[in-house]
């Protein structure tokens, strides 16, 4: 089969909110199109906000009612809301590409009905779901795609164990030109009122309050920082996911009451694009002792924002960073990861950190990860 020079790309995303999963269709979309190729997002959208973010590329907003009660029914409506959409759209792409399970068990369906001759599904990683109907779905997204990718060596042995598909790995990447350590003091400014950011130092960690990003273990490590350092401010940003975390909140907020450490606590929620790309600036240090993550593209984030960053030593983290690049601590040790806290705000500590760690930042572009999925995307079309 001859090159083909430009594709008309089609990915999907269950979420227009900031998430790894859908910050990596963004970015990936973007890069696509600035290689020359047709590219149209497909985002559901509860909101309808549809992506903050001024876009190069096409985007079309699939419309999604409230939430049911009951995770399997919300899973169920939001991938029958896609297949609703997508069967009264013009579907006329070389490639239909899912980022997560909804879209691409969505996928499955408009393929069994002839309406689209394939699709592709990226594993950001796989979940342990308790629900018989999640698994299933899970299980449907990866089992019946013509081709998996995926975004760490370690995803892709578990890939390859759990299903025995060899799942090529892509990169992420990080955007230097959005993230950086240029402040914008007007941004910065409005959200230190906003927030009451008054403190010293500021840690800052992104992805909202749940389980897997530990966020129980991090305040009480927070409170032993505090207790040493009472000026001391952690900042929770972002959050915005599909499940249901309010037993895990609830007792996240019972710690922190039972600590006496709301005071030097804020939570964001989700933030406006330049309002993040504005904490990573204000904040000293970047704390992420996540137990499970595809890949980690926060920490990419701050490292291009120039923060010394504290994250677990597990993969993925220790596949693409070494402990001259961020600090290492054990996730299920709360002393660990206060003594870290503490040790990273000194000089001698952070500046050899976030100079070492600047390395890596060339090395993961969305331009390179495009030009990896282009070279899948021509070999699925041979």
């Amino acid at each position: 089969m001859n090159e083909i020079h430009s594709l008309r790309i089609a990915l999907f995303t269950y979420s227009t909110k900031p998430r790894g999963s859908v910050v990596h269709t963004i970015e990936l979309a973007e890069a696509l199109q600035r290689l020359g190729h047709q590219v149209c997002i497909y985002a559901l959208d509860k909101d309808r906000a549809g992506i903050e973010r001024q876009l190069s590329c096409q985007f079309k907003s699939v419309p999604a009612k409230s939430d049911p009660n009951g995770i399997d029914q919300l899973i169920q409506q939001r991938i029958q809301e896609f297949v609703d959409y997508l069967q009264n759209s013009r579907l006329d792409f070389d490639i239909y590409h899912a980022q997560d399970c909804i879209s691409a068990n969505a996928l499955a369906i408009l393929r069994s009905q002839g309406l689209i001759p394939h699709f592709i599904r990226t594993i950001h990683h796989i979940e342990d779901y308790n629900s018989p109907y999640l698994r299933a779905c899970q299980d449907r997204s990866i089992r019946e795609a013509e081709l998996c990718l995926c975004v760490s060596n370690s995803w892709h042995a578990q890939i390859y164990e759990h299903y025995q598909i060899d799942a090529p790995r892509v990169n992420n990447g990080v955007d230097v030109q959005r993230f950086s350590s240029d402040r914008n003091d007007d941004i910065a400014s409005l959200l230190k009122q906003k927030y009451g950011l008054n403190g010293s130092p500021i840690y800052l960690t992104v992805g909202g309050i749940e389980p897997r990003k530990n966020s129980i273990n991090l305040v009480k490590a927070f409170s032993q920082v505090r207790d040493e350092n009472p000026k001391a401010q952690l900042v929770i940003a972002g959050g915005s996911t599909l499940f249901d975390y309010q037993d895990y909140r609830e007792e996240f907020l019972k710690v922190v009451h039972e600590l006496d450490i709301a005071q030097s606590l804020v939570i964001t929620g989700v933030l406006a694009d330049k309002e993040l790309v504005a904490l990573y600036q204000i904040a000293e240090a970047f704390v992420f002792p996540s137990t499970k993550e595809g890949w980690g593209l926060v920490i990419m984030e701050a490292i291009a924002s120039g923060l010394p960053v504290i994250t677990s030593s597990i993969l993925p983290f220790t596949e693409f960073l070494t402990d001259q690049q961020v600090l290492f601590v054990n996730p299920d040790s709360t002393n660990a990861i206060a003594m870290a806290m503490i040790s990273i705000t000194k000089p001698d500590i952070s500046q050899p950190l976030i100079q070492a760690s600047q390395q890596i930042l060339s090395k993961y572009t969305w331009e390179n990860s495009a030009q990896m999925h282009i070279t899948y995307y021509q070999k699925l079309l041979c």
